[in-house]
């Protein structure tokens, strides 16, 4: 996946593209290169990927032939991921149409549209004959194909010009666009060519509006952000990218938070709130993997050579791996079956037709500030009740739940920051320490059963057990340690509010 930034411009059929060599005050090599590029578009058939800004097309000619998915990342910013040409002109290699699938949701792709395209590039170098940035001078031909929407066919043209960065920096980028905006370009109306094309064609999804100021437009419009959310980190997962596992958990996480602690406001949505701890669930168990192979790697690492014994490194790297590998594989799967897809769908009608309660019509500072408050008195209210267990193992299931009482209330304050302020910047914080207070102690409880799990293993195959034994004994202290000093974090949080 690479990453494409660029500026596209509209541009009269007699524009002339101005020197762009001056725009960095030297005499930097400057070559010409005519092509044409000939891409066919697909989409569902009610152009699913168009609405949301994402092109998916078979190109022939130029220096890049193939396959190529957008995915807009930010204005001017698309991830851009590539395949080589296929045998077949029609069907979508798996690759891609897996990558889309949380917006296809099992709608075959085809053919909508065709690009023809002659370019003429200006390519901006600097002395070293290093390529910054490229200039495309395309003149188009783009044609509607009639079988796609059952109307007559439909071909317009059309000039444009894109400035993409290729090596520079956005500096440049901002002086190229200066000099073509000043020789009578104007910045284009359309993100893509195929967005231009199809025009009023492309579904704009229509949504609920709550009035301002509401409680129902800051849950609401919290609410999509987090789905947006969701679905950005969805091909980030499919294409193994770092992080994107967490932060998609993140999301999940998020929504199911705020539907509870906003309950008042938006309701009716138990059964969503059930799938989405189903989803992260399935996430969590690749990301608890690769958050203890990562600490378990770094403790060895900090070991002294001689107490690392055996094949410890392979087996709490490799297995660990494995496993993790396992558990995404499992993910990626339950991500292509009409359970996610159904619990996608559920969320595009939720923020489309929220179903809210008549307090979503109430000022939103007065009423979600009650949320806020209350969702800190129930962490205080789940510790009150933890201290009051004697049993040593339900008292750690009580703390568990002090610690997810700490996470929905961190959610909650993170999504009224924007209302609330500097008031619930500071629930978060407080909220945030009782939470990572008790991740520690927790992460510390489960490395110990992944540890015992291990040492079975490796004592079954034979090996030195000595090293896991250590190891166990560091992550209890730890844990130990941990659980101590929460007490004392406990009473500072609580000072801080006052």
């Amino acid at each position: 996946m690479a990453l494409e930034i660029e500026d596209k411009f509209d541009v009269p059929a007699d524009f002339a593209v101005p020197d762009l060599a001056a725009v960095r005050g030297s005499a930097d090599a400057v070559e010409l290169v005519a092509e044409k590029l000939v891409a066919v578009y697909f989409d569902t058939a009610d152009l699913r990927l168009a609405a949301r800004g994402i092109t998916l097309r078979r190109r022939r000619g130029g220096h890049d032939a193939g396959w190529h998915l957008k995915l807009p990342k930010a204005k001017g910013v698309r991830n851009e991921v590539t395949h080589p040409l296929t045998r077949s002109a029609k069907i979508v290699p798996r690759r891609l149409s897996d990558l889309v699938l949380a917006l296809t949701r099992g709608e075959p792709l085809v053919p909508v549209a065709e690009l023809e395209t002659v370019r003429k590039v200006t390519s901006v170098r600097d002395a070293d004959s290093r390529q910054l940035l490229e200039v495309a001078d395309d003149n188009v031909k783009g044609t509607v194909f009639a079988t796609a929407f059952g109307e007559d066919r439909h071909v317009e043209r059309w000039r444009e010009v894109e400035a993409e960065l290729t090596g520079g920096d956005e500096a440049l980028l901002k002086r190229v666009g200066k000099a073509l905006r000043k020789a009578g370009a104007t910045p284009a109306g359309t993100q893509s060519k195929l967005a231009r094309l199809l025009g009023d064609r492309i579904p704009v999804p229509v949504l609920a509006e709550q009035e301002d100021g509401t409680a129902g437009a800051v849950v609401v419009g919290y609410l999509r952000s987090q789905v947006t959310a969701l679905l950005a980190q969805d091909p980030r997962v499919r294409q193994v990218e770092e992080d994107a596992v967490h932060q998609m958990r993140v999301a999940c996480r998020r929504l199911r938070s705020a539907l509870r602690s906003f309950s008042d406001v938006v309701a009716e949505t138990t059964g969503v709130q059930d799938e989405l701890r189903w989803i992260a669930g399935v996430l969590g168990e690749v990301r608890d993997l690769e958050v203890i192979r990562d600490r378990f790697a770094r403790t060895l690492d900090e070991l002294e050579p001689r107490l690392v014994a055996g094949p410890v490194r392979a087996r709490l790297g490799e297995d660990l791996e494995r496993r993790e590998g396992e558990a995404l594989a499992r993910a990626t799967e339950a991500m292509k079956g009409e359970r996610y897809f159904a619990l996608l769908d559920r969320l595009d009608t939720m923020v489309a037709k929220p179903p809210l309660t008549p307090l979503a019509a109430k000022k939103a500072d007065t009423t979600l500030a009650k949320v806020a408050d209350r969702s800190w008195r129930r962490v205080a209210k789940k510790y009150d009740e933890a201290r009051m267990i004697e049993d040593p193992e339900a008292r750690e299931t009580a703390m568990h739940d002090v610690r997810k009482a700490a996470k929905r209330a961190r959610y909650t304050a993170d999504a009224l920051k924007p209302l609330l302020g500097d008031r619930a910047s500071d629930l978060a914080g407080r909220a945030k320490a009782v939470q990572e207070s008790l991740g520690l102690y927790l992460d510390g409880v489960v490395a110990q059963e992944v540890l015992l799990e291990e040492t079975e293993r490796a004592r079954e195959a034979g090996e030195d057990t000595f090293t896991y034994g250590l190891l166990l004994g560091l992550e209890r202290a730890a844990a130990e340690r941990s659980r101590a000093v929460f007490p004392r974090v406990w009473d500072e949080v609580t000072s801080a509010a006052g």
